[in-house]
């Protein structure tokens, strides 16, 4: 038998529980360092059973005081509990417009807990674009539980069902967010749907309407989705949302789910990694300038250029 892989000192570091090499690791993912993609090599094989809960939903939902409060009782449970916060970007540094010590709280030297805020760095989707790599180092560094926070915008939050496990669309009940979640496909990437603010009028209506929408089907025909309804400020509804979320993966393991869902999201980020690499190889191609003069001139288009290009490099004479 061969003998083991030695892991590199910065893998090892952060297997063993080291929070700087953490923090470190998880800003060079953010910049695609050389180091920290030798360290995400060396961790997958690690990687693959903690549970992704994304909270995804309109602006103004109240997703981080939700996370709060669901930190809060995750601990009372003995769990261990990361925090990926995705944030719009800074137009002037390109980091995070709002940090985690802004919006979360979390007890001082509590190991048991650790937040990251992330700039989405122009990234669309509602998740930065290092999300996926930086919820491995998180399980990797010994966090059974990550929970992603998209940036909240809307139509574009559906990308997280690429990262996330179960994907909770957080509503509330006095902006007919009901109706606007048909409108935006946030349906079609809810497993839970969370009534927050539920001590406003209208949270009842709210609810009975999502139960009903709910009951039309969802993306697998094999779950009902719920409809917890919970709020922050009395508080209330935190423990049966994260029933709600416990019962979705026991599902995805009872069901044969899980393997499913995982192959479809590493497909997905396959393509994307792929693809990225494959457009910026493209934009250094030195023979890039000559092939917009024809377009630009309008004697072929496009994508008759583009289908010339792609031809010319499989067959390896661009």
């Amino acid at each position: 038998m061969s003998p083991a892989r030695r892991l590199p000192p910065a893998a090892q570091a952060l297997i063993d529980g080291d929070r700087r090499a953490l923090a470190r690791l998880i800003t060079g993912a953010e910049n695609d360092d050389p180091g920290a993609r030798e360290v995400l090599r060396a961790i997958y094989p690690r990687t693959g059973h903690a549970w992704l809960v994304g909270l995804a939903g309109p602006l103004g939902v109240g997703k981080s005081s939700l996370i709060n409060a669901l930190l809060a009782h995750l601990r009372s449970l003995g769990k261990k509990v990361a925090v990926v916060a995705v944030d719009p970007s800074s137009p002037f540094s390109g980091g995070s417009v709002l940090g985690d010590r802004i919006r979360l709280d979390r007890p001082p030297d509590d190991p048991g807990i650790f937040i990251r805020s992330m700039a989405t760095r122009g990234h669309a989707g509602g998740l930065a674009r290092a999300t996926r790599e930086v919820a491995r180092l998180l399980e990797a560094a010994g966090f059974g539980i990550v929970l992603v926070e998209t940036v909240g915008s809307g139509q574009v939050d559906v990308e997280i069902r690429q990262v996330a496990t179960t994907s909770v669309v957080v509503l509330v009940p006095h902006l007919g967010d009901e109706v606007q979640t048909l409108k935006a496909g946030l349906f079609e990437i809810a497993d839970v749907f969370c009534v927050n603010k539920s001590d406003l009028p209208g949270a009842d209506r709210a609810r009975r309407d999502l139960t009903e929408l709910a009951s039309l089907g969802s993306v697998d025909p094999g779950w009902r989705v719920p409809v917890v309804a919970t709020s922050t400020t009395i508080p209330s509804g935190i423990p049966e949302l994260w029933q709600a979320i416990e019962a979705h993966e026991h599902y995805l393991d009872s069901s044969g789910k899980r393997l499913e869902g995982e192959r479809r999201r590493l497909t997905q980020e396959i393509l994307a990694l792929a693809e990225s690499r494959f457009v910026a190889d493209l934009s250094r191609d030195p023979s890039l300038p000559r092939r917009v003069e024809p377009v630009l001139a309008r004697r072929i288009d496009p994508e008759t250029a583009a289908r010339r290009w792609w031809q010319e490099r499989r067959k390896g004479r661009a």
